[in-house]
């Protein structure tokens, strides 16, 4: 379980800061420089009232922050989730700042979100609250200013309501303004699975060129949300044997290997995976303890704290939520030899795709899938060794050293435009 004094919120952006400080202290980057990251450029924080379906009037709180904008227009996620907050929405965007910057994509990064539980609302008043945001953020976004997409509780027909919202506001079609759309409104073939694609495609590349993943890799996967379930989609059809998933109700294990094409039917009408035929049932907490060759978070952040740490036995992390490990717990893991892929780097793939999305959109001409995940691939595996290029050079962890490549990146497109 995760520590409450690691899962505040405001917490989140401390780990990032300190993750942040630790790579210019590795690399020597001038702290003066660093100046122009510890603030976000904007912060939009909205109260706006909806109409329930018993006709009562609700007031909901929902954020924008546009981190840096220094390689490009902002881009990132819109997130509904009950703790939703202004400090761990600025985490958010910075490490999607970072994360435009590892895979070099011309964006700069932001993140938005709602403070409510989406589980307790019908599809009419979700849809409701979704348009009312847009009305309230509509000057503040755009295809050439900050390019929203989905995040937790959000999906494509959420950001086709806010498209469609936009649109009505602005008097025109601007496709490109949202990315995460349905393919009929100028989603890109490929998006709805990216995320896992771009992690998949990492783990894959280190499986068949380096010596840290055996040649039939026991994998764990907590939460089986969009990112999970393809995950451990794509790595079953690759031969690779899943033994454990887990939700929000619970995680099942399985020394053998999980079914996961029947694990996905039963997910889809039963709405859990616990309770899968022939698996023990475990919860979450245990299975990120399970001795297993690679761990892969894909539900919330602050999963892996200083407290459980030193009881995870998998050789490899694939971060794919965002900060699912906590600072403390980083150190150590990467003490007890731990291999951690840093969320920046191992879930880019959906950033990617949006790119590709709003590429698309801009000039009118869309890719076939084949071409969509070619190209994704080449980026992610781009990516990758940019940064075992800085592992090795300074002798650090993947995050730092992922930290290290965006930070300059970034910080050269500040200094070519003169703010440093």
């Amino acid at each position: 379980m995760a520590d409450v004094s690691e899962t505040v919120n405001g917490n989140l952006f401390d780990n990032a800061m300190e993750d942040m400080e630790k790579a210019g202290e590795v690399a020597n980057i001038p702290v003066e420089s660093l100046e122009v990251l510890r603030k976000p450029k904007r912060i939009l924080q909205v109260t706006f009232p909806v109409k329930m379906d018993d006709g009562k009037i609700k007031y909901f709180e929902g954020y924008r922050v546009q981190y840096s904008d220094a390689r490009g227009p902002t881009k990132g996620g819109i997130r509904f989730h009950p703790a939703v907050c202004l400090d761990e929405i600025k985490a958010l965007s910075f490490w999607m700042t970072l994360k435009c910057a590892v895979v070099d994509i011309p964006y700069g990064g932001a993140k938005g979100g709602i403070t409510f539980n989406p589980k307790d609302h019908s599809l009419s008043e979700i849809e409701r609250i979704s348009r009312s945001y847009i009305r309230y953020i509509h000057k503040f976004i755009g295809p050439r200013i900050d390019i929203p997409a989905p995040d937790v509780y959000t999906n494509p027909q959420i950001m086709a309501w806010m498209l469609d919202e936009y649109e009505k506001i602005e008097g025109h079609h601007a496709p490109g303004v949202i990315t995460g759309k349905p393919i009929d409104l100028g989603g890109s073939l490929g998006r709805e699975y990216s995320t896992s694609m771009g992690g998949a495609y990492i783990l894959k590349y280190m499986k068949e060129n380096t010596d840290i993943i055996p040649d039939n890799p026991s994998i764990a996967v907590q939460g089986f949300g969009n990112v999970g379930l393809h995950m451990s989609r794509i790595l079953s059809e690759w031969g690779y044997k899943i033994v454990a998933v887990s939700d929000s109700r619970g995680g099942i294990y399985s020394k053998d290997g999980l079914d996961i094409k029947n694990l996905i039917a039963q997910k889809e009408s039963k709405g859990t995976v616990v309770g899968f035929s022939g698996t023990e049932k475990i919860t979450n907490e245990e299975l990120l303890e399970l001795d297993v060759d690679v761990l892969i978070p894909s539900a919330l952040e602050n999963q892996i704290t200083k407290h459980n740490a030193s009881n995870i036995k998998a050789r490899i992390i694939l971060e794919m939520a965002n900060g699912p490990v906590s600072f403390e717990a980083d150190k150590i893991l990467h003490k007890a030899g731990k291999t951690v892929i840093p969320d920046i780097l191992a879930n880019a793939g959906g950033v990617t795709v949006s790119y590709f999305e709003w590429v698309q959109n801009l000039n009118g001409f869309y890719w076939i899938e084949d071409e969509v995940l070619f190209k994704l691939e080449n980026v992610m595996i781009s990516a990758f060794k940019d940064v075992y290029g800085h592992v090795e050079r300074f002798k650090t962890d993947y995050r730092t050293a992922a930290y290290i490549v965006a930070i300059n990146r970034i910080l050269s497109a500040e200094q070519l435009k003169g703010s440093l």
